[in-house]
């Protein structure tokens, strides 16, 4: 074994897979150094989302975010991470195009942030670029139902499923995506009984956001799990309220500020660097 082997053992796509039908998988964003640290420890899969576009970066959709965006976040997840198997999304736009043009994306993603997966959005047509990525070597996660890169075409964020003409839709790309090698399929934004459908048919395991409890694990966007904005979408646990902490945190800052008080051990360092 080369002495440069690294010990430390991450989650595998083959463990994620291997979970089908037993202990529930645990998911959870993230998209800098000092979270994934944080969540790392009690997480089976980080997803590096494109929602960062929303979360950190203050778009109004994830449409806008580059894969540079995403590569310059992978890099600081898996920074701060050493248990969680890591996932980064593709963008918009950065493999619909081609298999050729998916090749070329995924391969940089993984390689500038050594991630183990990548995910795309599985829209019709889209399960041969998964079978293509695989065959080649990179892992990917799917992505049913609530499709966020597709708002425009649907008019917004609306939930899947309520016709049946788009239950069958979402049905045939889970399975599309399943039979194509990906590894685990996200299942967004469906009713119970169409992600107990889908978790039945399909061999990978079922990751549901919005979904019910009846996939094979949950993942959630952590800034809205734990309170960090005013309003959060309905089916969201709200785990704590730490933008309320913060806005109190840093009104007691701003008044110590302009009160000119500041901590004992504050004035000591002061002398010290002055004197």
């Amino acid at each position: 074994m080369s002495a440069q082997t690294d010990t430390s053992k991450r989650k595998s796509v083959r463990d994620i897979a291997a979970a089908k039908g037993k202990a529930p998988v645990v998911c959870l964003t993230a998209y800098t150094a000092p979270m994934a640290r944080l969540l790392d420890p009690h997480a089976d899969i980080l997803l590096v989302g494109d929602s960062l576009g929303m979360v950190i970066h203050g778009l109004n959709s994830t449409v806008g975010v580059t894969l540079d965006m995403m590569i310059l976040h992978g890099k600081a997840v898996m920074r701060g991470s050493s248990k969680a198997l890591v996932v980064v999304d593709l963008p918009f736009g950065s493999y619909e195009e081609s298999h050729e043009v998916a090749w070329r994306s995924a391969s940089r993603v993984m390689m500038e942030t050594g991630c183990q997966a990548v995910k795309v959005e599985s829209g019709e047509g889209i399960a041969d670029t998964i079978a293509f990525l695989v065959d080649r070597g990179i892992p990917v996660m799917g992505h049913v139902g609530l499709r966020p890169q597709a708002m425009n075409v649907d008019g917004g964020f609306r939930a899947k499923g309520r016709t049946k003409a788009e239950r069958d839709r979402v049905l045939r790309e889970a399975l599309a995506a399943d039979r194509a090698g990906a590894f685990a399929i996200v299942v967004e934004g469906v009713a119970e009984d169409i992600a107990a459908e889908i978790s039945s048919m399909v061999r990978a395991p079922t990751i549901g956001i919005g979904a019910s409890a009846q996939c094979d694990g949950q993942i959630l966007v952590t800034d809205d799990m734990l309170g960090m904005f005013d309003w959060t979408p309905k089916f969201v646990r709200r785990y704590a309220e730490l933008g309320q902490v913060i806005d109190q945190a840093v009104c007691q800052y701003a008044e110590d500020v302009k009160a000119r008080t500041f901590p004992a051990e504050a004035e000591t360092y002061v002398l010290k660097r002055t004197s």
